[in-house]
């Protein structure tokens, strides 16, 4: 099961949220909107996917991480170099 699974229609409403936004920029860019406003709308369409990327990793790691630290060291070791990885990928973009 996934570590999102109690949230995914949270989690589903604001990606569908997310969505309309992207529509709406694309929308803007269609309409000629002042160039300032569309990236306003991209600064906010961005931190609406980091929040939910840090809710999921947020998730990850109190379920994921959690589950497989208490099944081995070695389990555990692995889940945690995976979230350092996504955290990595995270700050990247």
């Amino acid at each position: 099961m996934a570590g999102y699974a109690i949230s995914r229609d949270d989690y589903l409403r604001r990606l569908r949220r997310i969505e309309g936004q992207v529509r709406g920029l694309q929308q803007m860019v269609e309409d000629d909107t002042y160039c300032i406003d569309v990236l306003t709308q991209i600064s906010s369409v961005t931190k609406a996917l980091q929040a939910v990327g840090l809710g999921l990793l947020d998730e990850h790691v109190r379920h994921c991480v959690r589950d497989a630290a208490e099944e081995s060291p070695e389990a555990g070791d692995a889940k945690v170099e995976e979230a350092v990885a996504a955290v990595a990928r995270l700050l990247r973009s």
